[in-house]
């Protein structure tokens, strides 16, 4: 029991790391995605010579919420504030326009909200440029007991609390344990920690930016609270985690009731032997080892399981050692996304463990097995009775063995199902089952960390402004776009006439809204997974058997579609077969498009080149 509460707490105290890690990446994005919407913002005030013009203050109050903002407001020189609805507030001893103005753009402490004097909020300033002075400070103002909620985040999936602290302080920004209630960390006191664990090392550690973990007793619910901190990438901000015991080992008290009965029933059973059946002793004491070498076998998969989405290696090792576990003759994993296979992978007795390359032959035996799943059955047996929605295994699998056993995979976090794990020419024992239901729950913690690892590496290839793919992803697909398509393939390069222009003219607001416009375009005429921003007006499409007479009508179609917005794009077109370099395929299309670019700016002399 010791060895699966150690297991548990470290199981804990990784999720804990991971998911800190994933919420301080979050939370330093939104605080970016706010600074560069006030940049955007401060060059609009910018151009109001009245800056409590109600035209003007109509348009801020109308973007009250913005990001974790709850509202705008102006701090202009001597100590002036205008706040919602462009009424003028008197902020001197409260506000310093010369002190905020000589840091720039930054994040403020705590501090006292001026039209409410009981609550807190945090100021992220941003100058508002004229003339080549700082005019006024834009202010976006966070209340700090909204915060939990424009956050939106629930760590420990909604079991534990989020905390964010100003290291320098002891000032609570952030406190879900408590919401609405702001406080000071330090002026909580000593806590009584579990054994092994340093009350203020953890003073210690958050003002020298350090991370770590700690367990120590809840005065609000008596028990022990697990809790991992770290740097956040903001001032000397803090974040911490916290979950409590009860929820830590919920699992693990589970299995100890689950091995309490097994022990009562262990020992009628051995009571049972020693009267009517000592010949069997030999069998059940073999039996006792079998199962407890099966236990291992599982804690070592799971251990294996715990971070195979970052090693395939792992999830190899994981395969081979079900399937010997098993005793299967094969094993076959489907990884599904969006109703079809993802990823396949197999294992034969005698062989290690691989990614299928030709998944057609079982794409048939995977949809069979997925509509079984979905009616609500959780365990797929070829020894069944056959009846209404029993399914009949039409091809590669019924080949394989005519013993296959099967159960779906579900996300630990969405109860979809994400994977289906089906073993052929192996015996039928309540054993199989137990294996193949004890290790559902890490397969199903796979299939999630997969899918997230997913998301998060899909949000790191878009361009957040078009909605397409960026240069990181650009760089990344050549390779495999050559290794793919090199017997015909078709590129598509386009420029956007007169952004700079319209940026230095009209603003950069204009200029986003042109690029939006361009690639709604683009989404709506050329049908290709292959769609990249590759640089500020510049966009590479590229199209496997690409013909060019419908290249051409498509990119004629897009023009006129833009022209009508009164937006001007430049094409180049080339096609290739037996494609030798995919670069020379790019640089042929570049070329093609500057010489129509050339064409278009031939045909407006007064209008500078951009």
């Amino acid at each position: 029991m010791n060895h699966i509460t150690r297991m548990e707490r470290e199981r804990c105290f990784a999720r804990l790391y991971q998911e800190a890690g994933d919420i301080a990446a979050f939370i330093e994005q939104r605080i970016h995605n706010d600074c560069e919407q006030l940049k955007v913002l401060s060059a609009v005030i910018a151009t109001y010579s009245d800056f409590s013009s109600p035209e003007l203050w109509q348009l801020l109050d109308s973007l009250q919420s913005l990001g974790m903002m709850s509202r705008v407001e102006l701090l202009l020189p001597g100590d002036r504030l205008i706040t919602s609805g462009g009424h003028m507030v008197d902020a001197e001893g409260k506000l310093s326009f010369e002190k905020e103005a000589e840091l720039d753009i930054h994040i403020s402490d705590r501090e006292r909200d001026l039209l409410d004097p009981e609550s807190y909020v945090l100021r992220h300033y941003v100058p508002v440029m004229q003339q080549g002075k700082i005019a006024a400070l834009l202010c976006g103002v966070v209340v700090l007991k909204d915060l939990p909620i424009e956050v939106g985040i629930t760590p420990y999936s909604g079991l534990g609390s989020l905390f964010i602290v100003d290291a320098r302080t002891g000032d609570f920004l952030l406190d879900s344990w408590h919401p609405g209630r702001v406080g000071n960390i330090w002026a909580l006191g000593e806590r009584k920690t579990a054994p092994g664990y340093n009350g203020p090392q953890l003073m210690q550690d958050m003002m020298a930016g350090k991370r770590g973990y700690i367990i120590f007793v809840s005065r609000t619910i008596g028990e022990y609270l697990y809790y991992y901190y770290e740097p956040l990438d903001v001032n000397e901000w803090r974040l911490a985690i916290s979950v409590p015991e009860s929820i830590v080992f919920e699992s693990s008290n589970t299995i100890q009731k689950v091995l309490h009965a097994f022990i009562a029933f262990e020992f009628v059973c051995f009571c049972l032997y020693l009267l009517w059946m000592l010949r069997t002793v030999r069998r059940v004491t073999s039996e006792k080892q079998r199962r407890l070498d099966l236990m291992q076998q599982v804690n070592h998969t799971e251990r294996l399981l715990f971070n195979a989405h970052e090693k395939k290696e792992n999830l190899y090792a994981a395969l081979e050692q079900i399937g010997t576990a098993s005793a299967a003759k094969s094993l076959y994993f489907w990884l599904l996304g969006n109703g079809e296979a993802d990823a396949m992978y197999g294992w034969e007795k005698g062989r290690q463990a691989r990614e299928l390359e030709q998944r057609r032959p079982y794409l048939e035996d995977c949809a069979g097995l997925l509509d079984f799943f979905a009616t609500g059955h959780e365990l797929y047996t070829s020894y069944a009775p056959v009846h209404d929605s029993y399914v009949v295994l039409p091809f590669k699998l019924r080949q394989l063995a005519a013993i296959v056993h099967a159960v779906p995979i579900r996300d630990v976090v969405d109860g979809e199902i994400r994977g289906i794990l089906a073993l052929c020419g192996v015996s039928w024992a309540k054993t199989q089952s137990e294996l193949l239901r004890a290790l559902t729950f890490s397969l199903g913690m796979f299939c999630n960390n997969m899918k997230n690892r997913v998301r998060l590496q899909e949000q790191g290839d878009q361009d957040t402004l078009t909605g397409l793919y960026n240069r990181n992803r650009y760089e990344r697909d050549l390779q495999k776009i050559y290794a793919q398509h090199q017997d015909a393939l078709a590129c598509v390069y386009i420029d956007v006439n007169g952004l700079r222009e319209t940026n230095n003219t009209r603003g950069h607001d204009l200029g986003d809204r042109m690029l939006r416009a361009v690639a709604a375009a683009i989404k709506e005429h050329f049908a290709t997974p292959y769609r990249y921003r590759t640089g500020g007006d510049e966009f590479v499409l590229f199209v496997p058997r690409g013909q060019e007479k419908e290249l051409t009508a498509s990119s004629a179609a897009l023009s006129a579609a833009l022209a009508a917005q009164d937006y001007h794009v430049s094409i180049g077109i080339q096609c290739a077969t037996a494609l030798s370099s995919v670069s020379a395929l790019i640089k042929e299309a570049e070329q093609k498009m500057y010489a129509q670019k050339r064409q278009f700016y031939a045909q407006l002399p007064d209008r500078r080149r951009s």
